[in-house]
Parts: C-alpha cells; structure tokens; sequence
C-alpha cells in the first residue's frame, strides 16, 4: 500500500517540478530582457564604426585557394602577404585586434618564398610536406612567437616577448606559413571578452559595441575582417569556438591530446591529461582540414583514420536544441531557429531516410559544473600565473584593491580569483556523470554521426555584458570536458545584423567527419558573410 501511495504520488512531483521549470526559465528570459534592454540603451548613443571594403579582392579567398596560386605561380608570395598587411591597416584601428606585427620581416620571408619557387627546386612532394607555403597566419598573443610580444595580456609581463615558437606555432610555420602578427586577448584568457590593460578592447567587425569574444578574440576578429586568412586559437573552454561564432567565422577544437601545449602561456608541454586543445580560424570551410591537421603531433595523425573515405550527405545527423544547463541562459528563438534551419536543409537534400534525429543527453544539463571540476584538474596555478608565476594573487587583496580603484588586474581576473574559493562539484559525481556523457555520446555518434548544437543563447551580447551571464559559455565548455572534436560554423546574420551559427560535433578523433560536415553544410548556407559591404 506504501509503495503504490509513493507511487501515485511521483506524477504530481513530476508536475510540479515542471511548473517550477517553467517558472524559472520565464523569470530567466526577463532577466536577459531587461540587461539587453539597459545596455541597448546605454549604448544607443554609441557610434557604430563601420569597416571599408578590402582594398584588394585577394583577402577573400581561402588559404587553400592562394597557396596554390602561389604555388603555380599565378602570384608571388609577398604579393598575398603584402594584401594582408595592408588589409589590417585599414581595419585595425576600428577593431584593435592586432596588437604587434611583423610586416617587414614577413614581407622578407615571403619574398624567399617566391624565389624558392622560382627556381624550381620545389618538388611535388616538398609542396604536400608544405601545403600553406607563403601563405600569412596571425597568432593570438598568449601563445609564443620568437621575438613577438607575449603579455598574456598582463601588465606585469609587459614588453614580455617569447624567445622560441610555441610548438603549434612552429607547426604552421613547418607547413610553410608567414606569421604577419599577434592579436589582442582577455587577460590570461580567462574571459570571454577580449579585453586588458595592456592592450586595451577588441571590437566586433559586425557591430563595434558588440564583444568579438575570448579568449582568441583579436583571432576570430582580424581574420573575419579578411585581415589574416588563418588564425591560431587555442581552446579550454571555447576560446577558440566562442569568438569564431561572435565573429561569424568558422572555429574548430581538435579532439583532445593531439597537440603539444608548450608555449600556450605557462604551459610546458609536459602536460599528460588537460582539456586544452587548439585548432584553426577560418573564413572558409575549405580551409579547415588542411590547418588543423597542421598543428596534429606527426605521430597522432594515425589516430585520425584519414584515409577511409566518407560522404557527409550520408552521416547519421542529430541535434540538440536546449542543452539544458539551469545556470546558463535558454538558446534564444534566433539561435534555435538558425539550428533548425539547418536541420532542414540538411533533411531536403541528404533525403527522408537519413533525416537529422533529435536527441536528448541529461548530462549537459550539468555542463558548467562539470567543466569546473575538470579545469580544478588542470596543472597551471591561475593565482601564481597571474602574478607571473611569482607571489600568487589573492582574491581578498585585489578585489578591495579593484573596489577603490588600485588592482593591476581586470574584472574578470579578479572574479576568477574569486571563483577559485568557491566549493567543486563532488568528485565522484562528476567523473561518473562526465563518463555517462561522453559513453552516451560516442554510442549514438559512433563512426559515421554528427551532433548539430547550440553555440550560444544570443548573438554576439554588448560589451560588459557577460559579467551578468558569467555561465554561458557552457555551451562550448562541456566538449573540452569530453575531449570531442567540434567545429563552429556560420549561419548567416541576425535580424540585426550580427553572426549566427552552430556547433557540429563528432566522436574522438573523427576530426574529419567535423571538416566534411562544415563543407557540407556551407554548400547549403553559404558560410561566411563579410562584416563590410561589397
């Protein structure tokens, strides 16, 4: 009789439990109503500076496109890279991305480029080991480059500049990429506006007032302005995902482990098991393969099973439209909708019978505090690292010190401080719900699916806006916990002017089946959409 009366009763519970949901994400849209509601008015008497058009068309194409032209010698390196240099002259003082350059010394580099080429010493073979040959990158400036600037943003590292090349960086250039520059970022990362005193803010290409994102937000930012036709992000937590999609750009994460960390700030390299990954920025779909693999260690490229052939029209394609997390905002409809216009079109052209399925995971309703406990796992000390790895900062010293206006640090240093005295997610919770995630996942993904998700709640917000949305970026996060290979892509604009996208998201080390996808799907979208007028 008990059992049956705890039985009866479970359907009420239920009932209620849905209502008190539905009360909370009502009462949670208001909140972001009235914050875009204060801030559209505090900056409605804000200027929007608006980007001229490229000087030179060549700036538009993909990376793939002019390294063979350079290769045939339709034109010469130095003439590609002298068309970005002088692209990032005409936008960088509305953007501030670009925080140092090395114009001439890359106008050098390319220039050895041509004659190498010129002289026909340059096999077939030499061209596959260099597929980027005399092709310009950017880098952002918290991973090392010899010689460049390298703050982290910080201004007790100031005039900071590397002596060697972070490994990803030495694996472009080992593909025959120019760095031209390094680009502006949060303060040791940790936020998801591009912002310091070292350097000052970055501004969204498609709307000044608008956050481009962190923490490789000067990347995404100066490559979407056709600036640099390659960025190189890294990515803990989205950084790389998040500005790709504020500035409308295409962003990938490569599966977890297949990169060398030393020189991403602090980082040695020396790292056995870290959620910090890197991967491309890009304008074109076509370009995503070739880059990223690019930066795989030589004897991880196996894992990536590169030589099966696929058909991205027939992949098993499943979405994901509200992840769920009660600490993050719902996806917005505009977002929902640019999700599911996808979902259509893929359903119109791959065919009914293999037609996108929704799928429901209850383990990204915990995506936050999941990535939490895993980033409590990560080797570097964010307190000693942000005192340049000397008296490590304290939260109860510069918090006061920021109240009266005296802390070296931003904000968001500073809350991150703050967060670290915060209490984890029980450990065992959370490795046993990480490990039914990722299971759950890697099932229904097998070796030939694909996950459309959600990137963001809104478009790209205004600026100091995520302060009131600290947890959003768990849409991005829960796959640096996973491990998973992701690649952000464009979806056309906002009503308002401003980039939409998805995330799209494969198994370990199905890479491949992200970079097919996004081709895919850029063929049914149209990819890209300049932040200028033609």
């Amino acid at each position: 009789m008990v059992n049956k009366e705890k039985s009866d009763r479970r359907p009420q519970r239920n009932a209620y439990c849905q209502c008190l949901m539905t009360i909370l994400i009502f009462i949670r849209r208001l909140y972001d109503s009235a914050i875009d509601l204060i801030f559209g008015f505090i900056y409605s008497s804000t200027e929007v500076k608006k980007l001229p058009p490229p000087s030179n068309d060549l700036v538009k194409e993909s990376a793939v496109s002019l390294a063979k032209k350079i290769r045939n010698k339709e034109i010469t390196s130095e003439a590609v890279v002298g068309a970005f240099i002088q692209r990032i002259k005409e936008v960088n003082d509305i953007v501030n991305a670009v925080v140092q350059d090395r114009f001439e010394r890359a106008l050098e580099d390319a220039k050895a480029v041509d004659r190498l080429i010129a002289s026909g010493s340059v096999s077939p073979d030499d061209f596959n080991k260099k597929p980027l040959l005399g092709v310009p990158f950017t880098s952002k400036e918290s991973v090392a480059a010899e010689g460049m600037l390298w703050s982290c943003g910080m201004l007790s590292r100031k005039g900071t500049k590397a002596v060697e090349d972070a490994d990803i960086v030495k694996s472009l250039k080992s593909a025959g990429a120019i760095l031209i520059a390094v680009t502006n970022i949060p303060e040791l990362n940790m936020w998801i506006e591009c912002r310091n005193y070292v350097y000052g803010q970055t501004n969204n290409p498609y709307n000044t007032n608008r956050i481009v994102g962190g923490s490789s937000g000067g990347e995404a930012c100066i490559v979407s302005c056709c600036g640099s036709p390659i960025g190189l992000g890294t990515d803990i937590g989205g950084s790389a995902r998040l500005p790709a999609y504020f500035c409308g750009v295409y962003g990938h994460k490569l599966t977890g482990g297949l990169v060398n960390t030393k020189g991403m700030s602090f980082r040695d390299g020396t790292e056995k098991d870290t959620i910090v990954a890197a991967g491309g920025l890009l304008k074109h779909a076509a370009d995503l393969k070739v880059v990223n693999l690019a930066l795989v260690l030589p004897e991880k490229i196996p894992l990536l099973r590169l030589n099966e052939e696929i058909n991205a029209k027939k992949f098993n394609y499943f979405f994901v439209e509200q992840p769920g997390d009660r600490l993050s905002s719902p996806i917005g409809s505009e977002c929902n909708n640019a999700l599911l216009r996808v979902v259509r079109l893929i359903k119109e052209h791959s065919g009914f019978d293999n037609s996108p399925q929704k799928a429901h995971f209850p383990g990204f309703k915990y995506s936050f505090r999941l990535w939490k406990y895993w980033m409590s796992k990560e080797l570097n000390n964010f307190a000693k690292d942000l005192a340049n790895q000397e008296e490590p900062r304290s939260a109860f010293i510069e918090l006061p010190k920021k109240l009266v206006g005296k802390s070296d640090h931003t904000l968001a240093a500073i809350l991150k401080l703050v967060d670290q005295h915060l209490p984890l997610p029980n450990a065992s919770w959370a490795e046993e719900e990480t490990a039914t995630l990722r299971n759950d996942l890697i099932k229904k993904l097998g070796d030939n699916g694909i996950l459309l998700f959600p990137s963001y709640a809104s478009t790209a917000p205004y600026h100091y806006v995520p302060f009131f949305r600290p947890f959003n970026f768990s849409t991005w996060a829960i796959f640096n916990v996973l491990k998973f290979p992701v690649t952000q892509i464009p979806i056309g604009l906002s009503k308002d002017g401003l980039p939409l996208g998805i995330q799209i998201v494969a198994a370990p080390y199905q890479d491949k089946l992200c970079f097919a996808a996004a081709e895919y799907i850029e063929s049914l979208t149209g990819g890209w959409v300049p932040p200028f007028s033609s």
